[in-house]
């Protein structure tokens, strides 16, 4: 089959931001050509955003349809040798690589170290980028842990990777999150929330403040203020009433950054200005509950933690 040996090549994208341009789950005007302007993931064919960095000499420099396995994530030019090549994908008949984490009705988190599955996150990146507008930055995969978001089809029993988020092995800001996609044919349905809530819980299991990579796009940010207001929503409506919780509190509980706490209820609108506790700011929970009415916020956390998967499960199901 027809792929890029990309283990070879210098540097590959990590891709660390969602479009700036993006609006209703379709770009409004991309910034650069597509350079493959249809792309066939396993029954589906998708319109790419913006252009990738697959090889000229195995992609060429325009193409007008390139195959990628949806199973491993490789790439063909040529119709039958992809299906020749997705007959026998050894991933097929297997679970995705790397490690179960988290498991919750038809959806399911693997985390994969891109130092061990190189040439997979690679090509799972090179796909990931027809739909994401990046900066001019290149790292190498090997420093990134990669959590792919798994729905399991109840009827057929197959997987199927519809997007994930990576993060940096170490991050000296404290970021729990690098680049996050739910592919387009699963988009809109708040699974982006998941993958969001997981990052921050693994930031609860290691013990510190996390958040995104900064800056966020003007998508990326308006995702996250989603995400945390939900969080804060939530918490804040558990505190018995006329309790003073400072912002450093909900920080901590949350394990959110204060600064993103602050932005959040700003946005929110749920402040008193005339009311400070702490050399802070104080809450309205009657705006608080008009919030969560007006945007039918959950009162359940998109991710329970205790579906996480341990590693003795893990090992028992295997």
């Amino acid at each position: 089959m027809a792929t890029a040996s990309v283990g070879a090549s210098p540097g590959v994208p990590v891709l660390l931001r969602t479009p700036e341009n993006q609006q209703n789950g379709s770009p409004k005007k991309a910034t650069m050509e597509p350079n493959v302007l249809n792309v066939v993931l396993g029954k589906l064919l998708i319109k790419p955003w913006y252009p990738s960095f697959y090889p000229e000499e195995l992609v060429g420099r325009r193409t007008e349809r390139l195959y990628v396995c949806q199973y491993c994530f490789k790439y063909s030019k040529e119709l039958m040798p992809w299906l020749a090549h997705t007959k026998v994908c050894k991933n097929k008949q297997t679970p995705p690589p790397g490690d179960l984490i988290y498991h919750k009705n038809e959806y399911s988190i693997h985390e994969v170290d891109g130092e061990e599955y190189k040439l997979y996150t690679q090509n799972l990146s090179l796909f990931a980028k027809l739909f994401l507008e990046t900066k001019s930055v290149f790292y190498d995969v090997t420093t990134f842990l990669y959590y792919l978001l798994i729905h399991t089809d109840p009827n057929t029993n197959e997987g199927q990777v519809i997007g994930f988020f990576s993060k940096e092995k170490l991050s000296w800001d404290n970021n729990n999150l690098a680049c996050i996609i739910i592919f387009p044919p699963w988009q809109r349905r708040g699974l982006g929330q998941i993958l969001m809530g997981i990052s921050y819980e693994l930031s609860k299991r290691e013990g510190r403040l996390g958040g995104p990579e900064k800056p966020l796009s003007e998508l990326g940010l308006k995702s996250y203020i989603l995400y945390w207001s939900g969080a804060i929503a939530r918490y804040l409506l558990n505190v018995p009433a006329k309790k003073s919780i400072s912002v450093r509190t909900v920080s901590e509980e949350t394990y959110m950054q204060p600064e993103d706490v602050v932005m959040a209820l700003k946005d929110m609108k749920v402040l008193d200005p005339g009311k400070k506790v702490d050399a802070g700011m104080t809450v309205n929970k009657a705006r608080l509950r008009q919030w969560v009415e007006a945007n039918r916020a959950s009162a359940v956390n998109p991710v329970d933690p205790q579906d996480f998967v341990t590693r003795e499960e893990d090992d028992d199901e295997g």
